[in-house]
């Protein structure tokens, strides 16, 4: 159980700087902060898929919650307006925590109240929950709840709008609104005694994240009407795009702790800080089309392949959910095309975007880590097999952007103007790293691909694919060693293109040590793992830069032009922990202090996660201490290399 106090919640900066998550496993999300006011465009009790898992609306904002006790009135709710906070209900949280789900404790006029939040698996549905747990001198309590409604997409904010429908029927114990006609309708069930039309918008809200991030961050909220409850008994609210029954709040309830408690027991999980990993990576698998793929981080990515083959193990095979893992496997290699795999998913429009080398590249050390996780070898040669070999085959002649073999057995790729490796910052029409040529990972990856293939052709009996790869592969490692090591500075190049050497120091190296299959001696490997580890081990990552170079930039703030500029140039990358860690074990595998230094690699995250997104491991940190965390509040590679490195 991840738990809050006083220290974060006393004071409105640090409480709203905490932020909670709830996913649905189709797309869909609730999320605020802590302190009940929302700080992102992205905040919202409903975050519904329309077109699972993207199409991401937002259609109920929040609740303003007044707690009415012998008659006088205690607004629990906050928000933070032009200059002021309004109301400063965050005063009177004494207790937060994950329980398995977002749990508050109120304390006001001598009585104390809990909210609960969550959503129901499978569908556009979240639960809110509002209980008396101390009540000594059996006093009258009542709650009244005003929704707002911003109902927009959830990259957009709303403003006042003439055009905002204002129909909504009222029957019994539930309420529904359609402020448009091309957005689905807003189900609030409840057990509300009394309910007032209205029809106000609430001016101005301010996202703190938003202004921080150089977007647009002031909104306008419509309220409808209010609904009150007599506390005496639990206060329900079930907001859904689907009609619900109230009487089945209880009932989502029980079926939802018993999901999460079986994919807890599951997964073999001996601690709470890794039993609540477990729970964290749950939230990123979601349904596509009649499988399972996976959303890169909330609030605002969506599915990536690039993404999803590097987190799938970890979410899905050291969490025993090989189940998961075989669908979303099958699921990707619907979508190959010229032997690539899709880069992106985007939330408008069905194509999905292919510009990416190393997709295609993770999705045979996916496979791979699948087969030796289950041995389920038969799947392996029925339905990737043939895919793998016609992946070689577009790679050696020739692919999307001039993705190819060369003549020295490396692969080659990129052309002016895009971004194919995980460093893809694009600012307008420049690309921040383009990294054209052979940058150093591809060629770990390209030739992790040919040994695995190379291994799968022995064992199907395919003697002499068998032997293409084996001489594929021994010809790439040959000219990687080569041409890649760096004399001067002990480690190796970062890109090599023609004659020209790239020197920066960057993480990338880490992976020609860390994946199964390595083309390095154990003494160069050694010496790249001390480089990384002296120059770019943090707390919470390795740095995507040296600090030593002068591009470096130690802050991911300012605005996206800023930020962008300095997404790879320094900014620390918790995913990358999982693969230092591989590296580092191989090189001191006969090292009796290798497993306590792990752990001290490690320790960073058990305290971050009470941290920026309760329960969760934010995508990117600041490159110098305290390594602030920015960027997405949760991010599913983070996630997996953490439980993947368990």
């Amino acid at each position: 159980m991840v738990e809050l106090g006083n220290n974060i919640l006393s004071e409105f900066k640090t409480a709203s700087q905490s932020e909670w998550l709830e996913a649905n496993g189709v797309g869909g999300y609730a999320s605020s902060s802590v302190a009940g006011a929302n700080t992102r465009r992205y905040h919202g009790l409903l975050v519904a898929a329309t077109d699972p898992p993207l199409g991401r609306m937002v259609l109920l904002s929040k609740f303003e919650e007044t707690l009415i006790i012998d008659g006088k009135s205690y607004e629990i709710s906050s928000n933070q307006y032009p200059g002021n906070v309004h109301p400063a209900g965050f005063e009177f949280i004494t207790r937060f925590r994950l329980d398995p789900f977002p749990v508050w404790t109120f304390a006001a006029g001598g009585i104390q109240i809990e909210r609960s939040i969550f959503m129901v698996h499978g569908e556009n549905t979240t639960v809110c929950q509002w209980n008396v747990i101390n009540n000594p001198e059996n006093r009258n309590v009542e709650i009244e709840l005003k929704p707002l409604l911003a109902f927009r997409d959830h990259h957009h904010l709303r403003h006042i709008d003439t055009e905002f429908g204002r129909n909504y029927e009222i029957a019994e114990n539930i309420v529904s609104t359609s402020p448009f006609r091309t957005m689905p309708t807003l189900y609030l069930a409840h057990n509300a005694g009394k309910i007032e039309e209205q029809g106000y918008w609430y001016r101005d809200f301010e996202y703190a994240i938003e202004r921080e991030r150089g977007f647009d961050f002031h909104e306008d909220l419509f309220q409808p009407f209010s609904i009150r409850f007599d506390l005496s008994d639990e206060a329900v609210v079930i907001a859904s795009t689907e009609p619900k029954q109230i009487a089945d709040a209880n009932k989502y309830k029980i079926a939802e702790l018993e999901r999460r408690g079986f994919i807890i027991g599951r997964s073999g999980a001996d601690d709470d800080f890794k039993a609540q990993l477990v729970l964290a990576a749950d939230q990123f698998i979601v349904s596509r089309g009649g499988g399972k793929t996976v959303i890169a981080g909330y609030p605002w990515f969506s599915d990536w392949g690039r993404d999803t083959m590097i987190a799938l193990n970890g979410l899905t095979l050291a969490t025993n959910r090989p189940d998961v893992a075989k669908s979303i496997l099958l699921e990707f290699s619907k979508h190959i095309s010229e032997g690539m795999l899709p880069n992106r998913f985007p939330d408008a429009g069905d194509t999905p975007e292919y510009n990416t080398v190393d997709a295609t590249l993770w999705f045979f050390e996916a496979i791979r880590a699948y087969a030796e996780k289950t041995a389920d070898y038969e799947l392996v040669r029925t339905q990737f097999y043939d895919k793998l070999i016609e992946i070689i085959d577009w790679h050696v002649r020739g692919t999307r952007y001039k993705i190819r073999v060369d003549t020295d057995g490396l692969l080659y790729a990129g052309e002016t103007g895009v971004q194919l490796t995980w460093m893809d910052a694009k600012i307008g029409d420049w690309v921040v790293t383009p990294r054209t040529g052979k940058p150093v990972e591809i060629q770990a990856l390209w030739y992790n691909a040919l040994r695995i293939l190379t291994d799968l052709a022995a064992k199907f009996g395919d003697k002499t694919r068998q032997t293409d790869y084996e001489n594929m592969a021994a010809a790439a490692k040959k000219s990687f060693n080569e041409q890649f090591w760096n004399e001067t500075d002990q480690c190796l190049f970062d890109v090599v293109n023609g004659d020209d050497s790239d020197a920066s120091v960057r993480p990338n190296q880490i992976f020609a040590v860390s994946l199964p299959h390595t083309m390095l001696t154990s003494a160069t490997a050694r010496k790249v793992v001390e480089k990384v580890e002296s120059e770019l081990l943090t707390p919470f990552g390795l740095r995507s830069l040296s600090p030593k170079d002068a591009r470096y930039v130690p802050v991911y703030t300012g605005s996206p032009h800023e930020r962008d500029a300095a997404y790879h140039q320094g900014t620390v990358w918790g995913w990358l922990t999982g693969h230092f860690i591989d590296a580092y074990r191989k090189v001191h595998s006969k090292d009796a202090r290798a497993n306590e230094c792990v752990k001290e690699i490690i320790s960073g995250f058990r305290s971050h996660i009470s941290q920026a997104s309760a329960g969760q491991i934010s995508e990117i940190f600041d490159a110098e201490p305290p390594h602030h965390p920015r960027g997405c509040a949760a991010q599913a590679w983070s996630v997996a290399e953490l439980l993947r490195t368990f």
